[in-house]
Formats: C-alpha cells, structure tokens, sequence
C-alpha cells in the first residue's frame, strides 16, 4: 500500500503529497518509496551483479555516467563492490539479499521500505546493513520503514507499531513497547535477549523493574546489578533456588553417519568465473545428533550441504553418507531416499495441488502402496503440527510458516535418517521460528540427525551438539558450543558475533567475578546469575 503495488479498499495512503491511487502519481511514488521483499530471488533481474543494480536506475532515465557513479556507490555501500561481474544466481542467500538492496539504494530513494529485508544476512552483515540504514537516516534524511522480527533492529527505530490481524494493537517508542512483555509475548513475539534475561531475573528474585529501565544493553545490566544488590538484602534462609534442570550432554560417541575428507569444490573452473567455495573440508556427523553450521553470507554452507546428498558432486576429497559414497550414482540413489534436504526458501518445493498430495509426493516416488503412504503422510503432518484440514488445503494458501511446515512433512514422509535444514526459521516470526525448532527436536527424538543451517547464533547454541563454523569457504572452527563460543574463537573474523545471552553475561562478568558466561539462553543465564550471587553471599559475610 505505501508503494502502491496494492491500492486502498477504505481511506487514502499519501506519499509526498501525492495519493497512492492516483495513476498520474504511481511512478514517483514507487521512485520515492522502494522497496526490499523478504526473498531476493523475487527482484532480481540483471545477467550480472552490477546489470541487476543498474536496472531501476536505468528505468529512470538517468544519464550514463550517473548510472555508473550510482551502481559503485550501492554495490560499495552493501559490500558487493568485488562481485559486480559475477551472475547472480552463484551468490549466496545473504549475497542476494545485499544485492536486492543495492538495487533499491542505487535509485535514491526518499523512503526505504524493509520487508525483512535483513532476514538472509549473517550477524555482522546485519549490523552493518542497519548501520548504513542509520547513516542515511542520520545524514541524508531518509526515511525508513523496517518491517522485522528481529528485536535488536527494533531497537533502532524511533517509533513502533505492533501489527496483529491486521491491526495496530500497540505503540510507542522502543521504551514504551518493550515494557510490554505479556503483551509482546501474547502477539508471538519476544524481546531482545538483555531485556528477557533483565525481566526473567525479576520474576524469579520477585523483585519488580522500573519502567522502561532494562530497554537498552546498559540499562539491563543496571537492571541486573540493582536486583541482585537487592536481592543481597534480603534473610540468607530466602535465597532463590535455581530452575536449570537440563541433563548433561551424553559423552558417548556413536557412529559417523556423515563423514567428509579434504573436500573442495570451484564454480566455474577454468573459466573467468572461476570461484573457490570449499577448500580442504573434514568433519563427522555422528547418528542422532544436532549438528550446527554456522557461517557469513557465501562462507560455502549452502554449497557444502548439496554435496551430502550429491546435488554437487565432490570434485575433490571423499563424502560418505550412511556408508555410502556420495559421488557414484548408485549410492545417491539410496542416499537420497535416506537424507532429506529442506532448501532456504521451502515454498518453492511445494506444487502439488494439495498439501496431502504433496508430502505424499515422495512416498509415491518409492512405489509405496496407498495405506504405508498414508500412514507416512499422517505421521509427518501430525509430527510437524499440520491439521485435517490443512491437509487438504492448498499449499499456496498457507502461510510462511505453515508452508515451512507442509515443505518439512514432505522431507519427514520420506523417513530419513538425516534431516539437512538450511536456515528453516529465517524470516519467521518468533513463534513460528519457535515451531519450527521444536519440530526438529520431536524429530531428533525419534532419531533423526540433524545437520541445521543458519545465521541465528542463540539457536545454534541452544540446540547443538557440535558446531562447524566456516569462513572463505575454510573450516574456521569446530566443536562443542561451549568450545566454539567460549571467546577463544574470533567469531568476528568469520562474520558471526557471540549468542547475545553469553555476550551480555561476559560484559557483567568483571562486576560479577566468577559468572559463568556459557549461556545459550534467557533461562540459562538466570540460572548463572543466581548461582553466582548465592556462591558470593559467603564472602560477604551471609
């Protein structure tokens, strides 16, 4: 409606004076307010990095050489500047998305609209995306509408509009929305990491926060500090007891089902294309773990993962998958019926007219008769929460994440043993990200190993046994969590920022001596801060 792609049924939406729905107007309009969807792949046009920014520009009419000065200034503002010749469709998801953005900038616009536009990018690219966001907010005027789930970039804006069913159900400024838990948490969605940490702890010390007090970083860490100074007051016989009851990691080591050695892979060798994805790879996937992998945008997780079902062939080194080897066609045959692979953006492997048909799509292609297809198909849509009567709906009449849900089911159908899912909750909505996640432990109950993709440093952490972090293409670390997030790790140098939990834990750690940081989330690092306030009550004479 802001742009004009859609026109009002009641009311007017006006843009520098001029009325959405007036024709004569729609061009400027959309000049003025450009706009960034959630899927890239949806804007992209150009054979080339730099044709694809250079074609709203171009649409324009803008001279030559403005065109040329304006393509420099938006590939180098979104950091694509030393792939302005590459085709598109050899970037990564994050790639695409800076470069749909790119696109948008390369037009000056006076309004930028945000449809999750940051959804795809990895930590640091995120950050510095919303910086470039700020900067032309702050030098240049532009005004920017930041449609979003993650909390941190809600931080940022001056004034919030909570939307549900179609509804403005709340306002305010970052403060005022904030302070909104039950309400935030009602509408399914959360608050930022400081602020849940700031908030559980004063549910558990029952000791109240002061209004807007704990919005910002520093404000939650005088939050923090002034609860547990509080809590010191109080009788020795009424210390909180600690609610983390979560079983230690088994130490035991089954089976490899996945096992890579020295694999590299070159798009395009021999050609002026040529581009370095993988090199020198080696790791196991044991049965039934989590096994998270975690990189910046191109880092060569999307390229890695296609290779363990043989989508892309080893060109060099060895992957065996079951005991199979990926790289001859018998075995990918019997690899694929045993390794199911959930793409970045699952809606488009959903075509079936509907959503029965489609996750019994597979099952069929086994030559399986029609009550084992049925019971598969009923089991995944009952293991990833699908109804009746979604079953036979269309998928396309879903939404985003009950399409991730039907898309999954028709993975699940297929019983594998190892379930790749690449960024499944990426551009959901904290519930539906949450569903998602807790889907994929009800399969790893029963199972199922788990190799998960994605650019969520706190999800990663919570649900992994082991981590591989890849940076150019390279191992840059690999481990347990509590290895690969200790701190002696540069995360930084590969894109990626700590999970926010132990990030604010370590900044309180030189005021608390003795808090252990390793926290995966809210509850976990309550957990440490009480532990740490009862071990310390000794010392200070209680």
């Amino acid at each position: 409606l802001m742009n004009a792609l859609e026109l009002p049924a009641n009311g007017l939406v006006v843009v520098a004076g001029m009325k959405t729905e007036d024709p004569d107007h729609v061009w400027e309009i959309r000049r003025l307010c450009g706009m960034v969807f959630q899927n890239p792949d949806n804007q992209i046009v150009g054979t080339t990095v730099e044709e694809d920014v250079a074609f709203g520009p171009e649409n324009l009419g803008m001279p030559q050489a403005a065109i040329r000065q304006a393509v420099d200034q938006a590939l180098a503002r979104v950091q694509l500047t030393d792939l302005a010749d590459q085709p598109p469709h050899l970037l990564s998801g994050g790639q695409k998305q800076k470069l749909a953005i790119a696109g948008i900038l390369a037009m000056n616009p006076a309004c930028l609209i945000l449809d999750e536009a940051t959804s795809m990018l990895d930590p640091i690219s995120r950050r510095e995306f919303m910086a470039l966001v700020q900067e032309l907010v702050r030098k240049e005027g532009l005004t920017v509408v930041n449609i979003t789930h993650h909390m941190e970039e809600v931080l940022l804006a001056d004034t919030v509009h909570i939307v549900s069913d179609g509804r403005i159900v709340a306002s305010g400024t970052p403060d005022e929305v904030f302070d909104q838990v039950d309400l935030m948490l009602a509408e399914g969605l959360d608050v930022p990491m400081h602020r849940d940490i700031a908030e559980k702890l004063s549910r558990r010390l029952d000791l109240p926060l002061k209004a807007q007090e704990a919005t910002s970083w520093q404000g939650a860490q005088q939050a923090v500090m002034r609860l547990l100074a509080e809590d010191h007051k109080r009788p020795a016989g009424s210390q909180i007891s600690l609610a983390n009851d979560q079983a230690p990691a088994s130490e035991s080591a089954p089976e490899p089902v996945i096992q890579l050695r020295n694999l590299s892979h070159i798009y395009a060798p021999g050609t002026a294309m040529e581009q370095e994805a993988l090199t020198d790879i080696s790791f196991d996937v044991y049965r039934g773990e989590v096994f998270g992998l975690i990189g910046h945008s191109g880092s060569g997780k999307s390229t890695l993962i296609q290779h363990l079902n043989g989508l892309i062939r080893a060109q060099s080194g060895q992957v065996s998958v079951l005991g199979l080897d990926a790289t001859t066609n018998a075995d990918i045959r019997k690899i694929r019926r045993q390794v199911g692979l959930l793409f970045q953006y699952p809606e488009h492997q959903l075509f079936e007219e509907t959503v029965f048909q489609d996750i019994a799509f597979g099952p069929r292609r086994l030559g399986l008769d029609m009550p084992e297809i049925e019971r598969r198909v009923l089991r995944a849509a009952q293991l990833v929460g699908l109804s009746d009567q979604e079953l036979e709906r269309s998928p396309f009449e879903l939404s985003g994440g009950q399409k991730r849900r039907a898309a999954i089911a028709g993975v699940l159908a297929m019983e594998p043993q190892v379930l790749i899912l690449d960024e499944p909750a990426a551009g959901l909505d904290p519930a539906g990200r949450d569903s998602i996640l807790n889907d994929m432990i009800q399969m790893r109950q029963t199972g199922t190993t788990i190799v998960l993709v994605s650019h969520s440093m706190e999800d990663i952490a919570r649900l992994s046994d082991r981590i591989l972090v890849l940076s150019e293409g390279r191992v840059h670390a690999y481990g347990r969590p509590a290895e690969v997030f200790s701190g002696a790790v540069d995360l930084e140098q590969a894109g990626l920022f700590l999970p926010r939990s132990i990030a604010f834990l370590k900044d309180l750690s030189d005021r608390l001596p003795g808090l252990d940081c390793q926290a995966y989330d809210a509850v976990q690092a309550v957990d440490h801060l009480l532990a740490q306030d009862q071990a310390a009550r000794p010392e200070q004479g209680r």
